[in-house]
């Protein structure tokens, strides 16, 4: 890998296996591999199919822990604390197995994530638990106008707090600071869903004060696809039990660690997409990502500013930094997202959400070093012709 900074969209984009002919607006979603992580990929499989009962046995644990060490460093957090998980929905599946009582009251907002919602919907109905979704309004003004609306869905019930980091259909990054102090004030377990935040913005899990914290490592950080995390207290490891029992369970190993053995060991799975972790670290240490993502956020807000201009409508919080990284959304008044969606790839091969988030429509851009400010242009353009030209969306009032 080349040392020099790459300044150039367009050399950029090489590094990427991602279709040249297609203007690649939803890097949030499932995020996409460098092509130098996707040839580390395949040398761990390669190796799996080489050997795979001595691979799988002997030496994929050991590469396993070395991968995990290398993500505790940048995530803040000691590698005996993480699992890997295939997504963020398995480790909250986890979790939702195993901390809910009868009587449980779990405060979250009413702008989480749709698998998240169903996930916890259904165990709290199966034990008889109460999933509380606070109203926030939008747009927001200030953190503390967030903090206030979050905490007035508490009650003398409130065990468990729940709540993203980034917003999957917002783009907004929620004050999760300052709720998890709160949090532990009040005694509360506190979850947190930072399937964004991970080679997104800057985390620190040992700072932050969260009981359980996952992350998609496939999206920002840019693995290959089916690798994630599930961080645990050390309070509570003990306490999980695994969504899949296999023969980490009740292991006599001398791993030493019932939260390892139990969640880490589930059955036969190509673990490959794990081991990818020191690549992905050095691709955006070659490339000097960090620099490259400043001027990223520099055009969030710029671009963003004037695609809500163009739609009528207003930002959803303050153009800060604060509240916006690498990822915009912008509401847009449209009765039909998923053929507007559809309308947009097909016509004008611009791939990029157009959400529902319960009675509002959200329109969402990521922008990566290998995106141009002109990729913008190009989708209030479409935008604009498809208004004039169908009825799937009006502009709306500011």
């Amino acid at each position: 890998m080349t040392e020099k900074v790459i300044k150039n969209a367009k050399e950029i984009r090489q590094l990427f296996l991602l279709d040249h002919k297609i203007n690649f607006l939803n890097f949030g979603s499932f995020g996409a591999c460098p092509s130098a992580v996707f040839d580390d990929y395949q040398k761990w499989q390669r190796l799996l199919e080489k050997e795979p009962v001595r691979f799988i046995v002997e030496y994929g644990p050991k590469f396993l822990e070395e991968s995990k060490q290398a993500l505790g460093q940048y995530i803040g957090a000691a590698a005996s604390d993480l699992i890997f998980v295939p997504n963020p929905t398995y480790a909250i599946n986890t979790l939702a197995k195993n901390i809910l009582s009868p009587g449980d009251e779990l405060l979250t907002t009413n702008l989480e994530y749709g698998a998240m919602d169903y996930t916890w919907q259904y165990h709290c109905d199966q034990v008889g638990a109460t999933y509380v979704r606070q109203p926030i309004t939008l747009p927001l003004t200030s953190k503390a106008q967030f903090i206030d609306e979050f905490w007035s869905g508490y009650s003398s019930k409130t065990r468990i707090v729940f709540i993203s980091q980034i917003t999957s259909s917002t783009g907004l990054i929620f004050p999760v600071a300052e709720i998890c102090a709160e949090a532990k004030r009040r005694g509360l377990i506190i979850i947190v869903d930072g399937a964004h935040v991970p080679g997104h913005i800057p985390l620190n899990i040992s700072t932050l004060q969260a009981d359980f914290y996952t992350g998609a490592c496939h999206k920002w950080m840019m693995a290959p696809k089916g690798c994630s995390f599930l961080y645990a207290s050390k309070e509570f490891q003990d306490t999980l039990d695994p969504l899949v029992i296999s023969w980490g369970f009740k292991t006599h190993s001398a791993h030493g660690s019932i939260f390892q053995d139990y969640h880490q060991y589930t059955g036969t799975r190509d673990f490959s997409a794990y081991l990818c972790i020191p690549a992905t670290l050095q691709f955006r240490e070659d490339h000097h990502w960090d620099i490259l993502l400043e001027k990223c956020r520099a055009s969030v807000l710029k671009k963003g500013a004037e695609l809500s201009e163009f739609l009528g409508t207003l930002p959803l919080a303050p153009l800060e930094s604060a509240f916006y990284g690498q990822l915009y959304a912008a509401e847009i008044q449209t009765s039909y997202p998923e053929e507007l969606q559809r309308i947009l790839f097909t016509n004008y091969a611009i791939e990029i959400p157009v959400m529902r988030q319960g009675d509002h429509c959200y329109i969402r851009f990521s922008f990566q070093p290998f995106n141009r400010e002109v990729e913008l242009d190009e989708l209030i353009a479409a935008l604009e012709e498809i208004r004039t030209t169908t009825d799937l969306w009006t502009k709306g009032n500011r």
